[in-house]
């Protein structure tokens, strides 16, 4: 099962013990009667409120900890009673019960009596003591305490919400005081205060964490959701309101979060508006409704106003579990769809389902309370077995950011990518796991952050999901009435304010970077120490101390710290545009902490690549020695090539640096793994790069051979010529000595220009001739080195008496001679 389900409170197994051993074993036996033990409501902190009959048909109520693990009786009714609404105050002292005044088993005549069907009361419980009335009605009502912040001092004051069929909710204020022994009564004086909080609402819940009512009131179009936040030392404030374009005007009113009356709630729920809100920590707000649809195989439901919230599951048993990421919903592939086998949820089997905590159901029929969370191994099997591309996105996204960066899911997400490099078409798997798992990692640090940095390396999603059609529509934004108010409601201001001034790409791309990195590429030596240029090395050279001490396995794979400069001038330049771009938006920030936000994510990027690597390297159990050239590749080595070609392909897509050394242990992997003319087609392509560190080793280490002259001729032949200046003279063979004499003569001459020897040059015989005199060029070449054209500053050996030499030599192994 994808969700795990862990019960953290469960009627046979935390109460049903209890009560036997409390002598009230007419509860044990569930099964007959599921009037006989039920679960009324669900406290702040975990309190569960639970109701159950006695031998001698009595109603009592008790309260389960959810974190002490106790039990304790409340409350005793000497008559049977179907409660239908309970809730005790923060210092257990006050119970509200709302029960219907008869039973099945009374008469006609006495449901005739008018008298009304349904009452609600107030009762002092430490000690028993006092009963008040606070309704006598004939529509149903439901009671709920507020709860004040955690670790305040005892309070003389309780405030309790009554929700009435009639569509209101009002609130008492009851205000008690501390008598001899401990005990504590209700103040003696008349009516209690009370003040109304809304009307003519048709769907209300409560969020008892947060101390929110959120409910809705039809309008002639569009219905509008409000929230009324209260305050553990005020009053309440009416502080949200937003338009839906949902029809609710003919239903019947529904109530989320306010206790279970098991025989009134299913009935309600056909009748009813299906919706839940959902709130986060991070101002997250999103709204989750369930349409009627005319189409009998068809369901429907809208999600509103989404922000931060991560993912929302939507389930209907025996049909579909729907894992929407909404923080994402852009792009439909970002959202798990299961339907079938992989949907199933054992333990939830029918509808009468709450959510009354954070990140938990309650099963009302069964009366069990379940923590609910992603399954990690559930999550892996998915994203290696599926044959959709939609599904492996979905999967490999919600392992990254809702698992972060644990290191051994970390280290199995390497291993399906490495396996499954071909076998998705519609994104790269490299690119994806490495732009998620730099946005799961940086946006916790700083507020809106996730907003300005990618997450995806995809620009759309033309694919499908089978069995979904997604459409997304632009709803009109929330307002907010609150001044000063913190934590929540600030840090949701603050998403609606970035939505609403949000520029139309907000979030950082390559496309200047790719444009700009490609045209200092191409710049001439002599431009390259500008100041602009200055400082951009300067950026990459932070990053590369700013790396991570690469730990003890570091070396398994044999990166080699030197010198890139079309790799520090990347770093350096996505260094300094990142840099602005988040200056743009985060100005609040600080420089200071936009410097350090920056070099955290490229030095990021850099280990994400190394972490790729390394994992590789251990499955495939390669060992330094791969930087050796005297002898093939083995299976291995070439898989961990194609790997790296695969690297090298996805940091090119997406314009992104590459660790110090890459490009080396490529090259050497490919000498030791490719054939001699893949090697060079290769090379010749851009996927493999010539470097002065393995070009340097591999004319040293290998051996004059036949194959190896080859070899080594044909990477001379290619070496770039700044390159090619510092590495030739590595190659002490006659071959390369004549490639670098007749380059020599080449430069010398394109360098000299519109230059004149003060040497007379003969005038050209009538006669063709075919051999230029060796002394006649040298004395040339020597008149030319004189008025100071040197092509080779640093090689002071290569001159004319060197290229006499070799052209010496050159004649005579043509000849055949020995050369002394």
């Amino acid at each position: 099962m994808l969700l795990r389900l862990v019960p953290e409170f469960e009627l046979r197994r935390d109460v049903v013990p209890w009560l036997a051993a409390q002598g009230w074993a007419a509860a044990l036996d569930t099964s007959e009667n599921s009037s006989a033990l039920y679960v009324v409501n669900v406290e702040r902190n975990g309190k569960i409120i639970y109701t159950w009959k006695g031998s001698q048909r009595n109603t009592h109520i008790g309260l389960y900890d959810l974190q002490t693990k106790q039990n304790e009786h409340l409350y005793t009714f000497e008559k049977d009673l179907h409660i239908i609404s309970c809730s005790v105050n923060n210092e257990r002292t006050l119970l509200a019960v709302s029960f219907h005044q008869y039973t099945e088993d009374e008469t006609a005549s006495q449901l005739l009596q008018s008298v009304s069907k349904y009452l609600t009361l107030l009762i002092e419980i430490h000690p028993i003591n006092n009963v008040r009335v606070l309704k006598a009605v004939d529509s149903c009502v439901r009671v709920q305490f507020l709860y004040p912040v955690e670790d305040r001092n005892a309070s003389t004051e309780s405030r309790l919400l009554l929700v009435s069929e009639d569509k209101y909710i009002e609130q008492f204020d009851i205000r008690v005081v501390a008598e001899e022994e401990h005990k504590v009564v209700i103040q003696k004086s008349g009516q209690l205060p009370r003040a109304k909080v809304a009307d003519d609402l048709v769907w209300a819940q409560w969020d008892m964490m947060e101390q929110r009512l959120f409910y809705i009131v039809p309008k002639e179009s569009k219905s509008t959701l409000r929230c009324v936040q209260f305050y553990p030392d005020e009053n309440f404030n009416s502080i949200l309101e937003s338009h839906l374009d949902i029809s609710v005007n003919d239903t019947q009113l529904k109530l989320v979060n306010f206790g279970y009356d098991y025989c009134q709630d299913q009935d309600v729920a056909s009748k009813s508006l299906n919706l839940q809100v959902f709130t986060s920590k991070a101002g997250g707000l999103c709204v989750c409704c369930s349409l009627a649809c005319d189409t009998p195989d068809e369901i429907m439901y809208s999600i509103y106003f989404l922000h931060k919230d991560y993912y929302v599951a939507a389930y209907l048993p025996g049909q579909f579990l729907h894992l929407l990421n909404i923080q994402h919903p852009d792009l439909l592939c970002h959202s798990l769809f299961l339907t079938g086998e992989d949907a199933r949820i054992d333990t939830l089997q029918n509808c009468s389902i709450q959510s009354p905590l954070v990140s938990t159901v309650l099963d009302c029929e069964a009366g069990s309370l379940y923590a609910v969370s992603i399954s990690d191994s559930t999550l892996l099997q998915l994203l290696q077995k599926s044959k959709q591309d939609s599904e492996r996105l979905a999967a490999l996204h919600c392992a990254l950011l809702y698992f972060q960066h644990t290191e051994d899911l970390e280290m199995q997400i390497i291993r399906w990518i490495s396996e499954n490099l071909s076998t998705c078409h519609s994104f790269d798997p490299i690119q994806e796991f490495i732009v998620a798992s730099l946005y799961c990692r940086m946006c916790p640090e700083t507020q809106n952050l996730d907003k300005l940095l990618p997450y995806t390396s995809l620009l759309d999603w033309i694919g499908v999901v089978p069995g979904v059609i997604c459409a997304t529509d632009i709803i009109s934004l929330p307002v907010l009435e609150f001044q000063n108010s913190k934590g929540f409601w600030e840090k949701l201001n603050s998403n609606l304010e970035s939505v609403k001034y949000a520029e139309p790409q907000l979030h950082y791309h390559n496309n200047v970077l790719k444009r700009e990195w490609h045209n200092l590429s191409e710049e001439r030596e002599e431009r390259r120490t500008t100041a602009y240029l200055r400082n951009i090395f300067e950026n990459a050279k932070k990053v590369l101390s700013h790396l991570d001490t690469w730990d003890s396995e570091a070396r398994l794979v044999p990166l080699f710290e030197e010198e890139d400069y079309q790799q520090q001038l990347l770093m350096g330049l996505m260094v300094a545009q990142l840099k602005d771009h988040l200056m743009r938006h985060l100005q609040y920030v600080g420089k200071k902490k936009i410097d350090q936000i920056v070099l955290d994510y490229v030095a990021n990027l850099l280990n994400l690549i190394h972490r790729i690597m390394k994992e590789v390297w251990r499955r495939y159990q390669l060992h330094s020695c791969v930087f050796c050239f005297d002898e093939r590749g083995s299976a291995g080595e070439f898989a961990v090539f194609h790997i790296m070609s695969r690297i090298l392909e996805a940091a090119n897509g997406m314009c992104m640096p590459l660790p110090p050394g890459f490009h080396t242990l490529h090259l050497g992997l490919g000498v030791r793994c490719l054939p001699l003319h893949t090697l060079l087609h290769y090379i010749d392509i851009g996927v493999l790069q010539l470097t002065e560190t393995c070009v340097r080793k591999l004319l040293k280490d290998l051996d004059d051979n036949e194959q190896n002259e080859k070899l080594k001729l044909s990477i001379v032949m290619r070496l770039p010529e700044a390159l090619g200046q510092k590495v030739r003279q590595s190659w002490n063979h006659p071959i390369n000595a004549n490639l670098i004499a007749r380059k020599y003569v080449k430069l010398l001459l394109e360098n000299l220009g519109n230059r004149q020897c003060s040497r007379s040059i003969p005038e050209r015989f009538s006669i063709p001739v075919e051999f230029l005199p060796l002394n006649y060029l040298t004395s040339m070449l020597t008149e030319i080195e004189n008025q100071g054209v040197r092509p080779y500053e640093k090689q002071d050996h290569v001159n004319a008496r060197f290229v006499e030499e070799m052209a010496l030599k050159h004649t005579m192994t043509l000849l055949g001679l020995k050369y002394s």
